[in-house]
Formats: structure tokens, C-alpha cells, sequence
């Protein structure tokens, strides 16, 4: 399991999603100096634990890996919407407060959601065809 590039990359984009439950969004100026986390806005705590369930169950799922790979790429788009609602409040919001550099992990856990679904399809393709190999040979005894 953990001898695939895949599971690194899940597991990265793992920890990623699961530190914004911990971090800070944004901070909001005006009457004093405010920390605003993700998981004060229950839309944002949603998606994370969407997110975050989905890569963790993918990480699980190693033996299947139609169902992990078909997992990887729903989570990535869910991350992308993420990250784009992220995108409408930072647009919104610009003047009022100061976003931190943990607004772009949904982004990056995105990208490497895609890069081990692709690598899980590879794996899948070589399986594949191994599996057509043999039983190739088994014929022509």
C-alpha cells in the first residue's frame, strides 16, 4: 500500500485538508485585530469534512482501485468548487480582511487528488493487462 506513489499523494492530500481544520482562514480587521478559522463557517466545515472522509476512505480503499480512483476524482472537484467559493469570498471580502497562505491548500490537495487517480489508473492499466498475459499463456498451453 504505502510503496505507491499514489498513497503519498493521498496521504499529503490528506493532511492537508485535515490542517485546515485547525488553521486559520483569514484575519479581519476593523475594531481590533479578529482570526476568523474554517471552522467557524459551517459551509467551509463541510466541505473539509467531505473532503477530508473522502480522501481518507480512498486511502483505505487500495484493493479497489476503480472505486479509489473514482473517489480521488470526485474529491478533487469538490476540492476545486472549494476552492472557488474560497476565490468569491476572497473577492468579496478583499478590503475587509487579510486571507492567510492556507487558502490555496484546497488547490493543491486538488492537484495531487488528480495526480493519484491518474497513477491509479496506470496501475490499474498494468494489472490489466498482466492479467491479459496470463491468461493468454494459459490458453496457448
Amino acid at each position: 500500500m504505502w510503496q505507491r506513489i499514489q498513497t503519498l499523494y493521498l496521504a499529503i492530500a490528506t493532511v492537508l485538508i485535515g490542517s485546515l481544520l485547525f488553521s486559520r482562514f483569514a484575519t479581519a480587521f476593523g475594531e481590533g485585530e479578529s482570526a476568523i478559522l474554517y471552522r467557524e463557517y459551517t459551509p467551509y466545515l463541510l466541505f473539509i469534512i467531505m473532503t477530508f472522509l473522502a480522501n481518507l476512505i480512498s486511502l483505505g480503499l487500495f484493493k479497489a482501485r476503480m472505486i479509489q480512483m473514482r473517489l480521488c476524482i470526485i474529491s478533487a472537484i469538490v476540492l476545486l468548487a472549494f476552492q472557488i467559493w474560497i476565490g468569491v469570498d476572497y473577492f468579496k471580502h478583499m478590503k475587509d480582511i487579510v486571507f492567510s497562505f492556507t487558502a490555496i491548500f484546497p488547490v493543491i490537495a486538488a492537484i495531487l487528488d488528480v495526480l493519484a487517480a491518474r497513477n491509479i489508473m496506470l496501475d490499474e492499466a498494468m494489472v490489466q493487462s498482466a492479467s491479459r498475459l496470463r491468461s493468454a499463456k494459459r490458453k496457448n498451453r
